[in-house]
């Protein structure tokens, strides 16, 4: 079979970016396994996208199925075939279903007996032939995070649907999708190489594409020209472009043809807050900003157009006129904003709703107030006072000018702002951090009071909409609480902050004072502990940890946060040891058979975990004892330090007693004193070791 290059284009209204790079993704991996079950043999499957196209490209495709032989199985063999070997009406109706003679049918032995069978060759149809209905079942299954419709069809897609390119080699493949019919046309940019222009052969797609419709086709080209146009226009003014790599993402993925244009703006804009000046121009006009050497920013900014104009000159004036009345505003904002004082905000903020049962976001604030002092007292004694302000402070920049017009400087503004009404350095870092972290991949704060104040934040909502039973559902999440108990966890493993988990909840619901809760504190709580444990299983998971080290250390206990993190990577060292799986399976023992008398409340009610050593008898169980006394002090000492790796190596040292015990004593014996003196000794090792895994969830 030969094989020839194959290209799928869908021509689109312009798509919004966030679009693009989910759909590149979902295309290749539709199409690759389409191929595979359709029996096509391919070369690696390519994607590329731009704001008006969708492609996918193969370099090599066979241009014919391949061809296997099937086992088909009918009836059966008695049935087919009378007793003189002469078949009978079964036996025709399948030969004759399957173009074949009766006489090429044979017995095809099964454990329920003997069927008549044919083996055929199929597949070995051209691929023109079946990539339509395959290309038309992977275009209609898209996903759009939004879809529409256009004109009278009652198709839905991303954006109306212009043309489609479908050729295998030099052969139109048939595609139909609302209504466009697939040809060999594709059309370049709008303005500077519009078309249609003709392809021949699916190899030629590109560099038509390119030369004629001066199409850069690859985000990976475009952001590469735009980040080298952008430095070598900075280099110029001995600057630098303030490149942000979401930003640099989205401008790629809404030009076909990127071309870098300097601009400026009046110099006495840069009394605005660097925050400002940068949101003003990344959020509306989608630019970057420039800074010199030393950081201090420049009135210049670098923006991304889709051509390469006649007059730049006058296309840069454009871009200054719509910048400049974006920050006029911008000034005014910060100007009305810095007359006013943290004390009128502060009232102000009585009248903004929270969420309705849990009060103001004067309430809120006044929470925080206490529990981030509490929480200072033990992580930051001395910065106690700090601290409550800070939390007081926190929501002020709410009712603020300049974040009712620019949502995301939230907390940023705030730090602005406590600074210029004369706050400690302290408590403005703090405010500007609160927020943080933003998303899994996030900073978080580096002040530690900044990482207090974070926390009591997340952990005043979460307390709060877990008590009115508002818990997330599904991907259902409007107060972002997912987010907000992966930032507490991962504040405290960053901050190395050896935190009760449960008494800061139980704090944080204390803060609340008298409140008429939907579901009681202490049940509240333990679904948020729950809640937290299903996070940080998620959280280690992504990070590349096994699933079984994971929930092994994740059952033990994860109140503590910092250790459970030492946990999971002292069991990931410890698995490769040769001695993992023997040592796993003695302690799996160990725990069942402590916990299966609990759970039977035979011997369980009555273990205390201390051993009587006058009542050992056999050798084994006093050599099991001796061991274990010895080993316990140091036990305790790696405890109080942490040294997860080093008591797991105290494992391995008992593990030959434990072992030595069960080879020779019978631990569940008829006599009850002695039944219950070993079940206390193997408990003392439970009680110990259950802190480091829960051993039967690691499943060897």
């Amino acid at each position: 079979m030969t094989g020839a290059p194959f290209i799928l284009e869908l021509g689109t209204e312009e798509m919004p970016a966030g679009f693009l790079a989910p759909l590149e993704r979902q295309l290749a991996t539709d199409l690759t396994q389409a191929l595979e079950t359709a029996r096509i043999q391919a070369a690696p499957v390519r994607t590329a996208s731009t704001p008006r196209r969708l492609i996918v490209f193969c370099p090599s495709m066979d241009q014919h199925q391949q061809e296997v032989e099937e086992l088909f199985i009918g009836p059966p063999w008695k049935a087919a075939f009378g007793s003189d070997g002469q078949p009978l009406k079964p036996a025709l109706g399948f030969a004759s279903g399957h173009g074949v003679e009766p006489s090429q049918l044979f017995a095809h032995d099964t454990p329920k007996g003997a069927y008549a069978a044919v083996r055929k060759q199929v597949g070995g149809g051209r691929s023109t032939d079946i990539l339509p209905g395959l290309l038309a079942e992977i275009i209609a299954g898209l996903s759009f995070p939004k879809k529409m419709r256009w004109a009278d069809g009652d198709t839905a897609f991303g954006r109306p649907l212009r043309w489609i390119l479908c050729l295998l080699g030099g052969d139109v493949v048939d595609v139909r999708f609302a209504g466009v019919v697939a040809d060999r046309m594709t059309y370049g940019h709008r303005v500077m190489g519009r078309g249609p222009w003709n392809v021949r052969e699916a190899g030629e797609f590109f560099s038509i594409l390119a030369d004629q419709g001066k199409v850069v086709l690859e985000s990976d080209v475009r952001r590469k020209t735009v980040i080298a146009q952008g430095d070598e226009l900075a280099a110029g003014r001995k600057a630098r472009i303030v490149w942000k790599d979401r930003l640099l993402d989205e401008v790629t993925q809404l030009v076909e043809h990127p071309v870098a244009v300097l601009a400026e703006y009046d110099p006495s804009f840069l009394e605005l807050p660097r925050e400002v000046l940068l949101t003003s121009m990344e959020q509306h006009q989608k630019s970057f900003g420039v800074e010199d050497e030393s950081g201090s920013l420049l009135p210049n900014f670098l923006t991304v157009i889709n051509l390469r104009p006649k007059d730049e000159q006058l296309v840069r004036k454009g871009w200054e006129r719509v910048l400049r009345a974006r920050l006029e505003d911008a000034r005014f904002f910060f100007q009305v904003d810095c007359r006013a004082s943290s004390t009128t905000w502060l009232d102000m903020l009585e009248s903004v709703v929270f969420l309705a049962p849990l009060g103001s976001m004067g309430d809120k604030c006044r929470r925080l107030e206490r529990l981030t002092g509490v929480l200072a007292e033990r992580f930051l004694p001395e910065s106690r006072v700090q601290a409550a302000r800070a939390g007081l402070l926190a929501k002020m920049d709410l009712v603020s000018e300049m974040v009712k017009e620019f949502a995301e400087l939230q907390g940023a503004m705030g730090g602005i702002y406590a600074r210029r009404q004369g706050e400690a350095e302290e408590v403005a870092l703090a405010l500007a951090e609160h927020y943080l972290p933003a998303g899994p991949d996030s900073p978080v704060p580096t002040t530690r009071l900044g990482a207090l104040l974070a926390m009591a934040d997340k952990a005043d909502t979460l307390t709060g909409c877990f008590g009115l039973d508002m818990t997330p559902t599904g991907a259902n999440d409007p107060y972002a609480l997912r987010r907000a108990a992966l930032g507490i966890c991962r504040i405290i493993m960053e901050h190395s902050l050896r935190l009760d988990l449960e008494k800061l909840l139980q704090d944080a619901q204390g803060a609340y004072g008298p409140i008429s809760w939907k579901v009681a504190p202490e049940e509240s709580r333990a679904k948020l502990m729950d809640f937290f444990g299903q996070r940080l299983k998620a959280y280690f998971q992504g990070q590349g940890y096994p699933t079984r080290i994971v929930d092994a250390a994740v059952g033990a206990g994860f109140a503590y946060v910092c250790a459970l993190r030492a946990r999971v990577e002292a069991l990931l060292s410890f698995s490769k040891e040769p001695e993992f799986t023997a040592s796993v399976q003695t302690f799996k023992r160990v725990a069942n058979i402590i916990r299966k008398q609990a759970a039977e409340n035979v011997d369980g009610s009555s273990l205390s975990g201390v051993c009587d050593e006058a009542l050992l008898v056999e050798p084994q169980e006093k050599a099991l004892a001796e061991a274990w006394r010895a080993i316990v002090p140091r036990w305790e000492e790696m405890a109080a330090q942490d040294r997860y790796a080093d008591m797991l190596a105290l494992l391995l040292e008992i593990k030959p007693y434990v072992d030595d015990l069960f080879g020779h004593v019978m631990v569940m014996c008829p006599e009850t004193e002695l039944r219950v003196n070993r079940l206390n000794l193997l408990k003392s090792l439970v009680d110990r070791f259950e802190v480091l895994a829960d051993f039967p969830a690691l499943q060897v």
